[in-house]
């Protein structure tokens, strides 16, 4: 039962960044705007965040140093891809390597030297509860953090005027422009969101995840699985959250089965997680092909279990807009 219980507890904090930057991503997309920068956006905003907290002496600087290095980079690809209307897929998978290339670099005087971190919250109340306690009670801020934002998300987007606004848009940019909206403004807007979210993600881990800053840092390659698992999750908050979770679950697995099988390389379980995650993303889709979607005619309850799963992107995900070739 302890097992279990810090096996669930080090999802959460692992999972912190990947929840973080799947939510920006998914408010993203949402919105119809792919933002493919999202791996060199991490890294650059986990060495900005690190270096902001190691300047100012606070880590709630350096968490909001790459909150606002998020948005800085997401501005970049909303200037170019939603304002010159350049290709958003290029101009993101450019900006990746630019960004990872700047964190390295501009990161080499911070590379591997102390500084400080968020500490654990004991929280009062919660701590104290069988089962709860030590799931919940033991966490840093950067964890409430996302736990909150995962549910402040789902609201927003499904709960208020504000978020039919951004899936009228996400879903046909046509119609909403028809009906009024600003279609190019509610895109910047949340695709700045989005990166925000994506700078937390970076600052949660190396201020709170991994504490410091080096080369290779640790999070290479978390945004093209947060890109995943929006997928995974059918561009929802909620499922876009267990999505990201689960990808935490097999990265604490990997760790513990290294002392349950010292044999096995241990670059066989870092690497592990990543496989299965894409054979779970394959498996989820295989629910849209055609033979499967006869033999669930046949059984409803097949059918009912498929319906409940399918994923389908917002219909104006990538789509250019030119305001002035609607007039």
């Amino acid at each position: 039962m302890d097992f279990l219980l810090v096996i669930l507890a080090g999802i959460l904090s692992v999972g912190t960044p990947l929840v973080l930057a799947t939510l920006g991503e998914t408010l993203a997309e949402r919105a119809g705007v792919i933002n493919l920068s999202l791996d060199g956006a991490i890294l650059l905003s986990a060495m900005a965040g690190f270096a902001a907290a190691s300047m100012t002496g606070s880590p709630w600087l350096g968490l909001a140093g790459g909150a606002l290095v998020g948005v800085g980079t997401a501005l970049v690809l909303a200037t170019v891809g939603l304002v010159l209307n350049r290709p958003q897929v290029a101009v993101g998978f450019v900006l990746t390597l630019l960004y990872r290339d700047l964190a390295y670099f501009l990161g080499h005087p911070f590379s591997r030297q102390p500084g400080p971190q968020f500490e654990v919250w004991h929280l009062p109340v919660i701590k104290d509860i069988p089962v709860l306690g030590p799931v919940l009670g033991h966490h840093t801020p950067v964890v409430y953090l996302s736990i909150a934002l995962i549910f402040l998300s789902w609201w927003w987007v499904y709960r208020t005027d504000a978020g039919l606004r951004l899936r009228a848009v996400g879903e046909s940019s046509k119609a909403a422009f028809g009906r009024g909206l600003n279609v190019r403004r509610q895109r910047i807007i949340y695709t700045l969101v989005g990166g925000a979210m994506v700078g937390l993600a970076g600052a949660a881990f190396s201020l709170a995840v991994k504490p410091g800053w080096g080369r290779p840092q640790g999070c290479e390659g978390a945004g093209w699985i947060a890109l995943a698992i929006v997928i995974f999750g059918g561009w929802h908050p909620l499922r876009a959250a267990l999505g990201a979770y689960f990808f935490a679950l097999l990265q604490v697995l990997g760790i513990y089965m290294q002392d349950v099988l010292p044999s096995v390389p241990a670059p066989v379980f870092q690497v592990a997680p990543f496989p299965v995650m894409i054979i779970t993303l394959l498996l989820v889709n295989l629910g849209q092909s055609k033979w499967l979607q006869d033999l669930a005619d046949r059984y409803p309850g097949l059918k009912r279990f498929l319906n409940r799963w399918n994923v389908s992107a917002p219909a104006a995900l990538g789509e250019d807009f030119i305001p002035e070739k609607e007039l």
